[in-house]
């Protein structure tokens, strides 16, 4: 991997959404996540926190890598 930020590319995101899909981010655990909106740079929904849905976003540079079922 090459130094600089890297980001996930938004078309390839958007075609999860409205769909379930399991991020792995830079830093941190992985969570099951529902998106809802996807920007040029981020990207917001539903994630699942153990107990509940709660709406939330965040910035693509802060994914790794992500899969959608």
């Amino acid at each position: 991997m090459s130094a600089g930020l890297l980001a996930v590319d938004p078309g390839a995101i958007a075609r999860c959404r409205f769909r379930y899909t399991y991020i792995w981010p830079r830093s941190g655990p992985g969570f099951w996540f529902y998106p809802v909106f996807v920007g040029r740079t981020s990207v917001s929904g539903y994630r699942w926190n153990g107990f509940f849905w709660m709406f939330s976003g965040f910035d693509l540079s802060r994914v790794d890598s992500f899969t959608c079922v």
